[in-house]
């Protein structure tokens, strides 16, 4: 897919205010690791992750996606009138139903013909919320766009944590890890046409490439023991997830890089923030030089949709992409999905 008239405006984004250890995640977990006879220090040395951040306890969703997408509104000089179109990517909502997108849509106040939903496809919502909005603004369907999510960790890492000390065997420690990564966060990303936008961000094209057949390698939903009542629960075949998820990035990155004629690829990637091993084997099967990414999960962990754009934000802030660098978006989510974007910074 290639597009010719969409430009990413600006991101506004939220830090959770709770900085959490992985050192204080493992002192809760002393238990099982005396039960397995570890040695501390597997959650950093296993995933890459030190810290990471957690919302007050009864964070809502959709006050978290407002208050960024307040920003990214203030950051590209639009006012609620000029959004077309509104879309909340995130996995965590405030409710099955309404949409968390009306909510985070009354409190800034976009309302009559814009369009507001939510969209959930794991850690590539907001991915895909952004092909959404750039498919309504290249087909004139509107011109301006915004695209929301609030992701909260709190909640299942605490019934994660209970959950591995009720049962402190190796194969629930295998299974729970990833969820040990987890941070929370939220942004706002506006998207607009380029015959009205200021900044020189254009979105020049991407990729997607699904293969939902190992669909079966994570799960974050009810606890499938019916004698277990209203729990809730994630766990992940980590290390099928990893072989399988490699794979499907790089078959998407040779399309990725067809589709554009980025022959040499691109100047910077911002990936999805799992880990060092998931950031390692993703640009090396890529043969992308681990130097032009820029990595936020050592002290953000794994934010779930929000990570791309965040660490987008940040390194962009640090100065770490320039105007006229070719710049990767790059999400892997599970289901499993891919979806791979290129803009021209």
């Amino acid at each position: 897919m290639r597009y010719s008239h969409v430009t990413l405006e600006s991101i506004g984004y939220e830090l959770a205010p709770h900085v959490v250890t992985s050192d204080s995640l493992e002192a809760r977990l002393a238990p099982v690791y005396a039960a397995l006879r570890l040695p501390t220090g597997q959650i950093a040395a296993l995933t890459g992750v030190r810290e990471r951040r957690f919302w007050d306890a009864g964070q809502g969703m959709a006050d978290g996606a407002a208050r960024a997408g307040r920003k990214a509104l203030t950051a590209a000089g639009l006012v609620p009138e000029d959004i077309g179109m509104l879309v909340y990517g995130g996995v965590c909502r405030d409710n099955l139903e309404p949409a968390t997108a009306c909510a985070t849509a009354d409190t800034l106040g976009i309302r009559g013909t814009a369009v507001v939903h939510d969209t959930c496809n794991a850690c590539l919502g907001v991915m895909n919320a952004i092909l959404q909005v750039a498919n309504a603004i290249e087909l004139g369907q509107i011109e301006a766009g915004l695209v929301v999510s609030c992701e909260s960790a709190r909640e299942i890492v605490d019934s994660t944590i209970a959950r591995m000390v009720a049962n402190p065997t190796m194969e629930m420690f295998k299974r729970s890890m990833a969820t040990m990564t987890g941070g929370s966060g939220a942004i706002g990303i506006v998207l607009t046409h380029t015959a009205r936008a200021v900044s020189s961000h254009r979105l020049v094209g991407g990729v997607v490439r699904a293969a939902p057949e190992h669909h079966a390698l994570s799960h974050w939903g009810a606890e499938t023991d019916a004698s277990v009542e209203h729990a809730i629960v994630m766990e992940t075949d980590a290390v099928g997830t990893l072989r399988h998820g490699v794979a499907l990035g790089a078959s998407a990155f040779e399309g990725f890089v067809g589709e554009l004629g980025w022959t040499d690829g691109p100047d910077r990637v911002i990936c999805h923030q799992v880990g060092a091993p998931h950031r390692a084997a993703v640009l090396a099967a890529m043969n992308i030089p681990l130097d032009r990414d820029f990595s936020t999960f050592e002290y953000l962990g794994n934010i779930g949709t929000v990570s791309v754009p965040i660490t987008a934000a940040i390194a962009d802030e640090r100065g770490a992409l320039a105007r006229g660098q070719r710049v990767g978006f790059f999400g892997i989510g599970s289901g499993l999905n891919c979806l791979l974007l290129g803009l021209e910074w």
